[in-house]
């Protein structure tokens, strides 16, 4: 996150908070916030699949989807009572944490690191190659562009002479990519695979690479201390109801093409199979939030120039772990998957 993109959100969380919010309506629907605008081609899709394919309902929870534009609107929307728990980028939420600026708390993470990729020009002779190149990014100080910097500099790429250019969405950034507006971008294996074409284009760094270079949790699910006060049964409904269908989807990787095929009717079956076993070991089936996990990422970003200044922020500041747990006492864990380390 940029400074200026941070003080302007900042500006405006503050703004909201002295505007009178009316108390929530425990009769309404349990809103959930999220930054896609159809169901993505990651596992981060659980959360639309646990409604479509009726884990909330079976958990007695009404869930209603709410659609924004990125982590910004996202945390901007709760702060003005108009959902009860968002799907946030994890340096966005730190940022507001630091600057005293938001008391939202990480209750899970249905897709804690997302199956990024990065993709190039076949002009570019490998990821070593991109020094001096343009760079396409979701926004200046996303996680998406400070991860892809971590991962060009452990390939060998002096990022410093990136010519780096904001456009949005992986999929805005990919249609940039594949009319050769810039050189290379950051994009989910889901996007690069749904690409009507691939020609002149290459993979740069696949996704395991990806990942061993940058093992930072992205994104997490976030509620307020009122709806954790006011709600804790929906909050465990709902992250019982995702556990379960990430298990189901883990089991059984055809369960999660199927559904998606009947939202996505214009992404070709075996595109979405072949999405579904990329998958494996992915799925949150523990909940996603692992102490370690999280320290470690908190600690990176921390480390970043748009931290400047600001005092890392306790981990019991910012996640609380009981809903989760609860959850996890019912069920149980699969010690194989995702850690749940406390």
């Amino acid at each position: 996150m940029s400074v200026r993109l941070a003080a302007g959100l900042l500006a405006a969380l503050l703004g909201l908070a002295a505007a009178s919010v009316p108390p929530l309506a425990m009769a309404a629907p349990f809103r959930l916030i999220v930054t896609d605008h159809e169901p993505p081609l990651v596992p981060n899709s659980v959360m639309e699949l646990a409604l479509t394919e009726g884990y909330f309902a079976r958990e007695g929870v009404d869930v209603e989807l709410v659609r924004v534009q990125q982590t910004p609107s996202a945390i901007a929307a709760m702060a003005a009572g108009e959902g009860e728990m968002a799907n946030i980028g994890l340096d966005a939420m730190l940022q507001l944490h630091a600057r005293g600026a938001t008391d939202l708390k990480a209750v899970m993470s249905p897709n804690k690191s997302l199956p990024f990729l990065i993709a190039g020009s076949d002009e570019i002779d490998g990821a070593a190659d991109l020094s001096g190149r343009s760079f396409g990014v979701g926004r200046l100080g996303s996680l998406d562009h400070s991860l892809s910097l971590k991962v060009l500099e452990a390939a060998g790429v002096d990022t410093e002479t990136l010519a780096i250019i904001p456009l949005g969405q992986p999929n805005v950034r990919a249609q940039a990519l594949a009319a050769g507006r810039i050189e290379a971008t950051t994009m989910s294996i889901g996007v690069w695979l749904t690409l009507p074409a691939h020609d002149g284009l290459e993979v740069l760094v696949d996704q395991e690479a990806y990942y061993r270079a940058a093992p930072v949790v992205n994104k997490v699910n976030v509620v307020s201390p009122d709806v954790l006060a006011e709600r804790p049964d929906e909050v465990r409904a709902v992250i019982r109801a995702l556990i379960l269908a990430s298990r189901d989807f883990a089991a059984e990787p055809q369960r999660w093409s199927a559904a998606m095929a009947e939202l996505l009717p214009h992404v070709e079956r075996t595109t979405l199979d072949d999405l579904a076993a990329s998958f494996d070991g992915s799925w949150s089936v523990n909940g996603g939030l692992s102490r370690s996990e999280l320290e470690f990422s908190a600690d990176w970003v921390f480390q970043g120039p748009d931290f400047d200044g600001l005092d890392p922020v306790p981990l019991e500041h910012w996640v609380e772990f009981a809903p989760l747990d609860a959850v996890l006492s019912e069920l149980g864990t699969d010690p194989s998957a995702d850690a749940a380390d406390r």
